[in-house]
């Protein structure tokens, strides 16, 4: 089959390297390079580094319009195939390809629509996610479903993590379906039963002191690698990257204000107040800084225990 693979991140490598292995891959439609870093240099997509790499063609165009169309007719491309691109298909553009398009989601759809569906998973404390490969739609990923699988959740995962587990599994899932993609009966989704996540910002990753150290806990994994979990200590910004809630009775003083870092725990921590209970925090950044196992960063700042972060 002659396939458009259309990707960006670097969870979309493990299902080009799939269908590379098994189909013609007509091209790779991926994102502009953008500026990053301090210098502002121009960097490519990890999938367009990937398909140069498998000396696949590469299309970047800033818009899917009639040009665009123009260059995809020219391969006669079968099947669109999406992994996290993060645009918008419109009608012209699918009617390019005979057996329509597809696209892999990680979460359980018709749960966790959008384009943060594996932070949003570890946010609400979800005990199971999953993978969904759906047909293409007009709307948003609300098109019939051709396969899923779901995932456990330990309560430990982080974004990172999870992603690179959803990447593998959802590779395997988006190869079985493009096997036997005529063969596959679609299942239209319950739209009722719908919920919506939303994209990441930087803002999201400031920790409210006052909330329950359960979903602060889930806040750092769900932010980690980005935007990260932070908060403030003496006016510097500090990232919080492991943490966990701890026992019931590492509760030193439960009339400690929100934030108070009250002590250590040997074999767990730093120990910090909440809202709700006490959180370990294991391993600490501040900015421009390394990041630091938490009995490295205080052996370089002695006078930790007994501020207050976040103030």
């Amino acid at each position: 089959m002659r396939i458009l693979f259309a990707a960006s991140p670097k969870i979309a490598l493990p299902s080009l390297i799939a269908l590379f292995a098994e189909h013609t891959i007509c091209a790779v439609l991926t994102n502009p390079d953008r500026e990053e870093g301090r210098g502002r240099r121009l960097a490519p997509s990890p999938v367009k580094e990937k398909a140069i790499e498998l000396g696949l063609r590469v299309l970047q165009p800033e818009r899917l319009d009639g040009e665009a169309r123009s260059r995809v007719a020219a391969l006669e491309p079968e099947l669109l195939v999406v992994v996290a691109f993060g645009r918008i298909f419109g009608p012209k553009f699918l009617a390019l390809f005979p057996s329509g398009g597809i696209n892999l989601h990680p979460s359980l759809l018709p749960k966790y629509r959008g384009p943060a569906p594996i932070p949003a998973a570890i946010l609400a404390g979800e005990r199971e996610t999953g993978i969904t490969v759906q047909r293409l739609a007009p709307e948003m990923d609300s098109g019939d479903i051709l396969a899923q699988i779901v995932i456990p959740l330990s309560g430990r995962e982080t974004t990172e993590s999870l992603t690179e587990i959803a990447g593998r599994e959802g590779a395997a899932l988006l190869a079985a379906v493009c096997r036997d993609l005529t063969g596959i009966k679609a299942v239209r989704q319950n739209h009722a039963l719908a919920t919506y996540c939303t994209l990441l910002r930087k803002e999201a990753g400031l920790v409210d002191w006052t909330q329950g150290a359960a979903q602060i806990d889930r806040m750092i994994r769900a932010y980690l690698p980005w935007p990260r979990a932070r908060t403030t200590w003496k006016g510097a910004e500090l990232h919080l990257l492991k943490a966990e809630p701890a026992p019931p009775d590492a509760a030193l003083s439960r009339d400690q204000a929100p934030g108070r870092v009250l002590a250590i725990d040997k074999s767990r921590g730093i120990l910090v107040q909440t809202g709700d209970g006490v959180l370990t925090v294991q391993m600490l950044q501040l900015r421009s800084k390394s990041p630091l196992h938490w009995k490295d960063f205080l052996n370089g700042v002695h006078d930790f225990i007994g501020s207050t972060l976040g103030g």
